[in-house]
């Protein structure tokens, strides 16, 4: 009876994630039309001479001025009158800029773009009297659905389907309570949806937050949603399709996903060829990581202590309520001072290698009710569901996100044939 279930809930899915007939496209006659003004940063470009270039090393706002004939004085009040919107002193090497130059012989500057970043930029224009403001490039935002299937690390199977490595850093938050990123299986699956944005239709220009995933470990399936339970402060969380809370009081690991490797589980029967292989136990988990990466707190708690010693090294040690507290060791340098409170995230130090250690790492050790325990193995405890008043409104908000997320197909990489293969679920 089970199986012909099965077999219905089956068919049902495969409707509902049908393709939609498209429509009839006709012929339109073609209508010869004016060619229309091409416009960039909002100028009329075919009314200037262009000239694109970076900032290179020994450029200067002024120098780039004079070199393109702008009377001393303007640059002056450039620099003077609008600092708040356009620091001279604050230009960086490596950075563009785009001078539209007066078509006659003189070749003058009269505009002068400094590219910020990829959508923000600021304009001086020179002409008449001199004007600075800030202004972003025209974005449009494309929804994107992505199904893979593991076969050897998340970032590179992500890597491989041609998605943002922020994408990877965001995916890797949105489950760092719930899912053990070095202990992936091959097999595991994988789907997300989230919009790319792109200046002109066509220059990528980075990506949006995760709107819907669904992450596959061991067979267990896990749902994420994001969801604002309090209009007024913003709380915005991901939530599993039964309206639980994914994320945990606790972070897995005292550094960001991406930044470290695990290098040593904690082990009370480890034996070290250095001592004679006898057991010398090892209470704490080993990050290695590059010296001054960032060491974040694990949850919310009070310093307690942010010292030197021994074997430890520098380090800082969190009480976060009775049942629980953390400590880091090895640090290069604290960040935070006994008695000070942080927040689940906050960077307290950096990696570094002081104390007795080998190499550079941080090692995080974990303690329940006075004892030191294994995190990895622990059961930590959840962050509060959705509330049930709000609970059916949250289910109904993501019923058609779920179908659309049951509907995305994956695709595995298939290294013989190099090439990428659909897989029906």
């Amino acid at each position: 009876m089970q199986k012909i279930w099965g077999i219905f809930l089956a068919l049902a899915i495969l409707s509902s994630c049908a393709e939609k007939p498209k429509k009839d496209t006709k012929a339109v006659a073609q209508i010869a039309i004016e060619k229309p003004i091409e416009k960039k940063y909002g100028f009329d470009i075919e009314k200037f001479k262009i000239v694109r270039d970076t900032i290179k090393n020994g450029d200067s706002f002024g120098k780039l001025m004079l070199e393109n004939h702008v009377d001393y004085p303007k640059i002056v009040k450039i620099a003077e009158e609008f600092k708040d919107t356009f620091d001279v002193k604050r230009i960086k090497v490596g950075k563009p800029y785009v001078i539209l130059k007066s078509k006659d012989t003189l070749e003058k500057a009269q505009v002068f773009i400094y590219e910020n970043d990829r959508v923000n930029y600021t304009v001086v224009d020179l002409r008449d009297s001199v004007r600075a403001y800030k202004s972003k490039k025209e974005v449009s935002y494309v929804q994107r659905e992505v199904g893979g299937v593991i076969e050897s690390s998340l970032s590179q199977s992500l890597d491989t389907l041609g998605v943002d490595y922020a994408v990877t850093i965001n995916l890797s938050e949105i489950y760092a309570w719930t899912v053990d990123f070095f202990k992936l299986e091959k097999g595991d699956k994988f789907k997300i949806i989230y919009k790319e944005r792109y200046i002109n239709d066509t220059i990528y220009a980075g990506s949006e937050p995760i709107e819907a995933a669904y992450f596959e470990h061991k067979g267990v399936p896990i749902y994420a949603f994001p969801y604002t339970t309090d209009s007024l402060k913003q709380i915005l969380d991901y939530y599993d399709d039964e309206a639980k809370n994914l994320r945990s009081t606790f972070l897995r690991a005292p550094i960001k996903f991406g930044s470290y490797r695990l290098s040593s589980r904690y082990n009370l029967r480890r034996r070290i060829a250095y001592y004679g292989y006898k057991v010398r136990p090892h209470r704490g988990t080993d990050y290695a990581a590059p010296v001054g990466t960032p060491i974040i707190a694990t949850a919310d708690g009070t310093v307690t202590e942010s010292t030197r010693r021994g074997g430890n090294g520098k380090y800082v040690k969190i009480r976060h309520n009775g049942t629980y507290s953390t400590q880091y060791l090895h640090m290069k340098k604290q960040k935070v001072k006994k008695g000070e409170f942080v927040r689940q995230g906050d960077v307290i130090g950096w990696v570094g290698m002081t104390g007795n250690t080998g190499g550079p790492h941080v090692c995080y050790r974990f303690w329940k009710n006075g004892a030191q325990v294994d995190p990895l193995r622990e059961k930590l405890p959840t962050a509060e569901p959705i509330a049930d008043s709000l609970k059916i409104k949250y289910l109904d908000h993501i019923a058609p996100i779920k179908t659309q997320l049951d509907c995305i197909q994956y695709k595995v990489f298939e290294k013989e044939e190099d090439n990428l293969l659909t897989l029906n679920e």
